[in-house]
């Protein structure tokens, strides 16, 4: 459960609770940290610690990647002041006598945010929102396949003849989701009560997909969320001997996994969603209209903070659920924003992330585009109709990660919502990751020309 530090001294000294993880979010959207003793954490530890700050400049496997500018071989690797934010201690069901804490990042003189921390990225969105009145309210949508297989045997098998824990599609299924109810009940209970609110999980369009949906927060609380929900997913999963997989594309056959952003701007005084309007068209108010303007607007350019790896851009496909234009449509699920909800519920969904994004990095991107519109007073073009993938009016979503590199270096509009030094460390950060797979030899290449070639 969500518990207060008072709680948590409480239940150290009871012995309830002797381990506590202190933790933040790393490039890649993964818990990092340390696993405490409860007794160090309530006499020191609650205050501050310390992390390497290479932190931020590894990518997926670890790799210390040269060229960042905050942190290298030549700057010596040295710490960063991790603060714990007491607002996030968790009970963990899942894990024995287990407190989870998120900190933030700050450079080794513990006052000064580094800057390129994803925490702080958001909180930099949330801050600029905060001052115009606005409180970003939000929700993320998982999808996740689940396999019958633990991580050790797929991987001694060389990530080859996955069994999904179906072998049909499960879109809403309950006959073939009670088959995985051991799993999930888990998942939804051991979330819930954690202090996260889980409304329901359900079977996808895909053999042994899934989705879990939690009901919306504050933009800081649901990203902190959304982390804990994938790492609390393969936990229970790997406890039931079973892997969940959050690639945005794991299979050419199979649709991709998808996490859909629902967004809205609350009024800070009135605690009221300022999006809807009865008296418009759409129910939709001006500023909920610029604020979607701009959203469209940055679209294409924010790619590598929305579709972050080279895997991500596998799931744009025709006809797949998984958008492929900068368009809107009403509760349109073609588009790549939907308008969802009517009157106090009303609020934008972003179709396009997958499941592999950083939920810090994407909301901020998001909710930063969506206040350029609202300070410029954007004009939202009329909604898109039908099948939007073929629609000729609609921009396209870029096609690849290195396509959406180019934009982002080009970009005359990312500088205007992000600071010059986050915007270079994440475009040099998915640079690398479109090098490294430059250099790879995959079995695509096996297969067309190992013996025909």
């Amino acid at each position: 459960m969500a518990i207060s530090f008072k709680d948590l001294e409480k239940k150290i000294k009871l012995k309830e609770i002797d381990t506590v993880l202190v933790a933040l979010s790393d490039m890649q959207g993964r818990l990092v940290g340390k696993r405490v003793t409860g007794k160090a954490f309530l006499d020191y530890v609650h205050k501050e610690t310390h992390f390497c700050n290479y932190l931020y400049t590894v990518d997926m496997d670890m790799y210390t990647v040269p060229g960042f500018k905050s942190s290298s071989w030549e700057t010596g690797y040295g710490d960063m002041t991790v603060i714990p934010d007491h607002q996030t201690i968790k009970e963990l069901p899942w894990l024995e006598k287990t407190a989870l804490v998120l900190g933030d990042a700050f450079e080794h003189d513990g006052k000064t945010p580094v800057a390129h921390s994803t925490r702080q990225v958001l909180r930099e969105a949330i801050a600029k929102a905060n001052k115009m009145g606005f409180e970003p309210m939000l929700g993320s949508e998982l999808e996740f396949f689940l396999f019958k297989q633990s991580y050790e045997e797929i991987h001694s098998n060389h990530y080859k003849n996955l069994k999904e824990t179906s072998w049909y599609i499960e879109d809403y299924m309950i006959f073939q989701t009670s088959k995985e109810e051991a799993f999930n009940q888990e998942l939804r209970n051991s979330l819930l009560d954690s202090g996260i609110y889980v409304e329901c999980t359900k079977g996808e369009a895909a053999p042994g997909q899934q989705e879990i949906n939690v009901v919306f927060t504050d933009a800081l609380n649901m990203a902190d969320n959304h982390i804990l929900i994938k790492n609390a997913a393969k936990e229970i999963a790997f406890k039931h001997n079973r892997a969940a997989s959050f690639m945005a594309k794991y299979n050419k056959e199979a649709c991709g996994s998808s996490c859909h952003i629902h967004n809205s701007l609350f009024d800070k005084k009135s605690k009221k969603n300022i999006f809807a309007d009865s008296k418009d068209k759409y129910g939709m108010s001006k500023t909920f209209k610029s604020y979607v303007a701009g959203q469209i607007l940055f679209l294409r350019d924010l790619s590598i903070f929305l579709a972050p790896n080279i895997n991500s851009y596998k799931r744009f496909q025709e006809g797949s659920f998984a958008p492929t234009t900068a368009a809107w449509g009403i509760d349109n699920r073609t588009a790549g924003f939907r308008l969802a909800g009517h009157g106090s519920s009303i609020r934008i969904e972003c179709r396009v992330p997958g499941a592999d994004v950083n939920p810090y990095l994407a909301f901020a991107g998001l909710i930063q585009a969506g206040l350029y519109g609202i300070e410029n007073k954007l004009e939202l073009e009329d909604p898109l109709m039908g099948n939007i993938y073929q629609n000729k009016k609609a921009k396209i979503v870029p096609g690849t990660l290195r396509e959406a590199i180019e934009l982002a270096k080009k970009s005359k509009l990312l500088p205007k919502i992000f600071k010059q030094d986050v915007l270079e460390h994440y475009i040099h950060a998915a640079e690398w990751e479109q090098s490294e797979y430059d250099k790879s030899v995959n079995d695509w290449e096996h297969q067309r020309y190992f013996e025909r070639g």
